[in-house]
């Protein structure tokens, strides 16, 4: 059958069309992005402003055209930290549910973490033996390690690239006084949730999910996404120890012109190399493979895995 899976994110709303059938592998059929860039439209206190809200809706009013026109049977919808958090979320929800007819389920950091574990052991398959697998979103970190389908120790933490950034990070480039201060602040948030995962000891595999991970490798020498995605593509944390400093002295505009990172997502690129380094040294990993299942291909397993149970 195709499938929709409709991402609601800090930055974009994602439809990725996929024709997946129980037993084999998801394929890709089609992928539209919508800029969202709900971190723009929050006011002070965290609500999602009226002109948020409407983009939202138009962004999944277009997604919806795009789904029928590429002939989906079902729509599988859902939002993550930027919905979540907000005090207004269940507001703006009922908002697009009213104007869209689309009923988007909230993920919580630890489903977002279980579901991409999920992906990630599909992807590698049991080979792979235990896993660690890290995620930076715009909102949120998920961090996941264990050796069957559902992880053994997980973690969400509110260190996503976007919210950091507008947070912790001002300026352009950001001064020296910031930079040092997010690095200690993601650091200390990460250490403080570190014991379950070093109780599993060292992992087989060590593996990195997102565009944010994706990009910080393609900058560090990685091919590029035209090869494919069965091509190995490695993040060293010496790689990054070297990257984050010349980030730091960057404007947004020059790491736009780095390869694989786009204008929309160069701001926060400084911000997901601070947190990715933080996650890498702190856990004792050298290096990690970028896988390119995530959350969405996490969705999807898990309707198929639901369909054949229910048949």
């Amino acid at each position: 059958m195709r499938l929709g899976v409709l991402d609601v994110g800090s930055n974009t709303v994602h439809l990725l069309v996929v024709d997946a059938h129980g037993g084999a592998r998801p394929l890709a059929a089609h992928s539209d992005k919508s800029e969202l860039r709900l971190a723009e439209h929050l006011t002070d206190d965290g609500h999602i402003d009226r002109a948020g809200r409407d983009r939202l809706v138009s962004c999944v009013r277009h997604a919806l055209d795009v789904a029928e026109d590429r002939g989906t049977e079902d729509l599988l919808a859902f939002a993550t930290s930027a919905l979540r958090e907000a005090p207004n979320g269940p507001e703006v929800l009922q908002h697009v549910r009213a104007e869209t007819g689309v009923d988007l389920e909230v993920l919580s950091g630890e489903d977002e973490a279980r579901l991409t574990f999920l992906a990630v052991r599909r992807w590698f398959g049991w080979s792979s033996g235990q896993l660690l697998v890290m995620d930076i979103g715009g909102g949120s970190l998920e961090m996941a390690a264990g050796i069957d389908e559902t992880p053994d120790a997980l973690v969400s933490l509110p260190l996503g690239a976007g919210r950091l950034t507008r947070t912790m990070l001002g300026g352009d480039p950001p001064n020296a006084k910031d930079v040092k201060a997010l690095r200690k602040h993601v650091r200390a948030q990460i250490a403080g949730k570190l014991r379950p995962f070093e109780a599993m000891g060292v992992p087989d595999h060590p593996v990195a999910t997102s565009k944010t991970f994706r990009s910080l490798a393609r900058v560090a020498g990685a091919a590029p996404s035209s090869e494919g995605d069965l091509v190995a593509r490695m993040l060293t944390l010496s790689a990054l120890e070297k990257w984050v400093p010349k980030l730091a002295g960057m404007s947004v505009e020059k790491r736009a012109g780095l390869p694989g990172v786009s204008a929309a997502r160069s701001a926060q690129l400084l911000a997901g190399a601070i947190v990715a380094e933080a996650a890498m040294s702190l856990l004792d990993v050298e290096e990690v493979q970028v896988c390119p299942w995530a959350l969405r291909e996490g969705l999807i397993l898990r309707r198929l895995d639901w369909m054949r149970g229910a048949a």
